[in-house]
């Protein structure tokens, strides 16, 4: 079984591109905490590559941006191509197949402006619910 779930927050906005036959391709750095601290008290970091396709590219790119904390689902792909110059280069991301925005942006004075291209959540949630003021009497 194949199956990776981080939780991090996004080093730089998304970089999307086509492929060839033109699907998304979004690319992403997720910097995600070690659960455990350092001889100097502080937690180490890794910096995970993580690449989406078609549909979850288009959301990734849609909604999320640097500083952003995601829960992101997926497994580990590794993938060979060619150098400019000639040579052959490996490379392992984690393939997104899912991903959960988490609260908010951390506070950082670089931080830039979320989209605003959400939509209200609750708009097709259940039904109206009408109370009668006599209820609590």
């Amino acid at each position: 079984m194949n199956r990776v779930v981080l939780a991090g927050r996004l080093t730089a906005d998304p970089e999307i591109r086509k492929s060839p036959n033109g699907n998304s391709v979004v690319r992403f750095s997720l910097a995600v905490n070690r659960k455990f601290k350092n001889a100097n008290g502080q937690y180490e970091v890794d910096y995970i590559n993580c690449v989406a396709f078609k549909g979850t590219a288009d959301t990734i790119n849609a909604y999320v941006s640097k500083g952003d904390m995601l829960i992101v689902e997926g497994r580990i792909q590794t993938s060979k191509y060619t150098r400019v110059d000639g040579s052959t280069a490996y490379s392992t991301d984690i393939a997104v197949d899912g991903i959960t925005l988490v609260g908010g942006r951390k506070n950082t004075e670089n931080s830039q402006p979320k989209k605003d291209t959400q939509s209200d959540p609750f708009t097709d949630f259940g039904e109206n619910v009408t109370i009668d003021d006599n209820f609590l009497d």
